[in-house]
């Protein structure tokens, strides 16, 4: 459920800071996981805005979620070094194993897949973040045994490493 007066306190909190709307944003999505339509009203309100300008901020960083993600959030790197790696091959694997697409959510709503432009794991190319954890050189075969090890009942990233 959904608590505007959070929202609100989070507003309150950063409003006179220089720059607030990105540490507004960034705590409004900690909290919820994604940015809430109601929370765009507010956010402009609170720092005399537009919700257009606020609108504007959100789809100019691709880290902005306006829809509630998946369980499990699985990043897929498209560094350069990755790229050398095999790491569009991977991609490809994975968005047909997820039936997703990047920036998208599947149907049971159990993984968003996203891209990601560096891990700091260039070393270990391909690498891939499932939730707190990156792992490095993921071919197709690594990348189904680690979605198939994700607990269903909790975010990946709170459980051993494989």
């Amino acid at each position: 459920m959904m608590n505007l007066d959070r929202i609100e306190t989070i507003v309150e909190h950063h409003r006179q800071r220089p720059g607030a709307t990105l540490p507004i944003l960034h705590d409004i999505q900690h909290e919820y996981g994604y940015i809430p339509a109601e929370a765009i009203q507010l956010i402009a309100t609170g720092l005399n805005l537009s919700r257009a300008e606020i609108h504007g901020v959100i789809s100019f960083y691709a880290d902005f979620r306006t829809t509630p993600p998946g369980k499990h959030i699985i990043q897929v790197c498209r560094g350069e070094a990755c790229q050398a790696k095999g790491g569009q091959h991977l991609e490809a694997h994975a968005q047909q194993t997820l039936a997703t697409e990047f920036h998208q959510t599947n149907a049971d709503r159990s993984v968003s897949l996203e891209p990601v432009y560096c891990l700091g794991n260039c070393g270990c190319s391909p690498s891939v973040r499932i939730g707190n954890s990156v792992y490095g050189r993921v071919s197709p075969q690594r990348f189904d045994e680690l979605v198939g090890s994700l607990d269903s009942t909790q975010p990946a990233g709170n459980h051993n490493s494989p």
